[in-house]
């Protein structure tokens, strides 16, 4: 069982984190014998819900508030796992052109690179090729996820918009290699999944979460990858 712990911090700017090798945990119900950091980078255009979803996770918050961001926005949090004490130091780009000089910041020693886009807005899909591509250019082996934000905004689609971009989006996951997940900061869904699938991926270990295929429903897609 995943139990979070009230370790949280935030900062605009920060020193690079990149993920520690861990010895297995121990068993025997000790204080955490590993301390391990995931960084995990989320990219993606501007105004799709990034920050939100970084957010969501780490203070458990949702806000319609949120500015934009202005280059890295950075936060972290702690969970134990077993005798294991696992950080998540998660890096959000802003997804503006003249951010892209940051890129490097945020990819180049990630272990795992979410690929946002706005499930209400299907340009923001294809404009993940080009991301993609640069930060596949930093960094060959970090586990990618293709996450699509704003399903609360999504399900009020068409039904024919709502299959055609499923469709175009596991186009995308298949060439990727990456599992795809649906969610919504709003409304809670799948945001804890994402972060549970990306430790599965991460440590190779089983995962046990129902996989969601139907049409319209909250995509969680992982077990192709």
């Amino acid at each position: 069982m995943i139990t979070p712990t009230a370790s949280t911090s935030s900062s605009s700017t920060a020193t690079s984190t990149a993920a520690a090798t861990a010895s297995a945990p121990g068993a025997d119900g000790s204080s955490p014998t590993t301390s391990v950091v995931i960084k995990m980078g989320i990219i993606g255009d501007a105004q799709i819900g990034k920050t939100s979803l970084m957010i969501k996770y780490a203070e458990g918050a949702y806000d319609t508030e949120y500015t934009q961001t202005l280059g890295v926005n950075f936060m972290e949090k702690t969970i134990l796992i077993r005798q294991a004490e696992i950080t998540f130091s998660i890096w959000d780009l802003g997804g503006q052109k003249e951010f892209a000089s940051m890129l490097p910041l945020v990819c180049s020693d990630a272990v795992a690179i979410l690929f946002t886009f706005d499930l209400s807005r299907k340009s923001t899909l294809n404009s993940l090729r080009e991301w993609y591509r640069q930060a596949r250019g930093l960094n060959k082996s970090a586990v990618p996820l293709l996450v699509g934000t704003k399903y609360d905004e999504f399900v009020n689609l068409s039904d024919a918009d709502q299959e055609e971009i499923t469709r175009q989006a596991r186009k995308y996951a298949k060439v990727m290699k990456a599992p795809l997940v649906f969610c919504s900061t709003a409304e809670s869904i799948n945001v804890q999944k994402i972060y549970k699938i990306v430790l599965a991926k991460v440590f190779d270990l089983n995962c046990t979460l129902a996989e969601i295929s139907d049409i319209g429903g909250p995509i969680l897609e992982y077990k192709h990858c």
